[in-house]
């Protein structure tokens, strides 16, 4: 593709009668990739969902943009009804960019709506994108991993198909094996899912953070405990989208708040987990 957005390489064409799945990242429109960019130049159509900005759709000045989104709690399209419109759009010859937030992948619908598109036909290219779970939490400031803290990290959705908490997780199983836990759409039933971990062994004052529109400027941070996890969520007066995130990497926000820096601001604390070495020594 030739297109002066873009640098120079060979890059792949979207052709007629494809949909490409493809993640737009967590919100900041630089954290798009350039395989993402590349189809938006491309698509006649794209399908796109809640969190897509505007700034994003307006690359894509060519094509007719499509609302598909899905918000906890308000009027949905229901996924059946996307998938198949996707179908639809293909077999009419059209570019299709299915645009989604985050990953396709990462609780985005992305399988499902892959194997549609299989079982009727249609080819299709999958474009990673950033999960908010790693780079909204990173731009809050708290890395997903770290090596004093975690070697392991569990990502959980915070609701079913239902709405609802989901039944199938055996939440004693991921309190105690998970040292870091990165909760998605969990922020409506935080007071369930911070009891749950509780009530399997995990402590009350287990440092836990809320990150709100991340990676955008409208981003707000929330650091509390997992025991005043809800009752903070609910005096904060903050909406979704958000991700939870529940481990002692939390703490790391003291020193990483890498926007507050920027801002002139000072580290709170240059050692937060207590080591009392340098960060460097092994």
């Amino acid at each position: 593709m030739n297109d002066s957005m873009l640098p120079s390489g060979a890059w792949p064409v979207l052709e007629p009668g494809w949909v490409w799945l493809c993640g737009a990242g967590p919100g900041d429109p630089g954290l798009l990739t350039l395989h993402a960019l590349n189809a938006l130049r491309q698509a006649d159509v794209v399908i796109y969902d809640a969190l897509v900005s505007e700034e994003i759709l307006s690359w894509a000045p060519k094509a007719e943009h499509v609302y598909a989104g899905k918000r906890g709690g308000k009027p949905s399209a229901k996924q059946r009804d996307i998938s198949l419109h996707l179908v639809e759009l293909a077999r009419a010859g059209k570019r299709v960019l299915r645009l989604k937030g985050g990953d396709p992948f990462v609780f985005g619908r992305g399988g499902e709506e892959a194997q549609t598109l299989i079982q009727h036909g249609v080819p299709f290219r999958i474009i990673p994108g950033i999960s908010a779970g790693i780079g909204g939490l990173a731009y809050a400031g708290i890395p997903v991993t770290h090596r004093d803290v975690n070697q392991s990290v569990t990502f959980v959705t915070g609701h079913d198909q239902s709405g609802e908490t989901p039944g199938s997780l055996n939440w004693r199983a991921i309190a105690e094996g998970a040292q870091v836990l990165v909760i998605y759409m969990g922020m409506k039933h935080a007071r369930r899912i911070a009891e749950a971990l509780m009530d399997a062994g995990r402590p009350a004052e287990e440092p836990a953070a809320v990150v709100c529109n991340a990676t955008t400027p409208n981003q707000q941070v929330l650091e509390t405990t997992l025991g005043r996890l809800a009752d903070d969520i609910d005096s904060s007066g903050l909406e979704p989208p958000a991700i939870l995130c529940i481990g002692r990497s939390v703490l790391m926000r003291q020193v990483l708040d890498w926007q507050a820096l920027a801002a002139g601001e000072s580290p709170r604390n240059l050692d937060p987990l207590g080591r009392g070495l340098p960060a460097e020594t092994l």
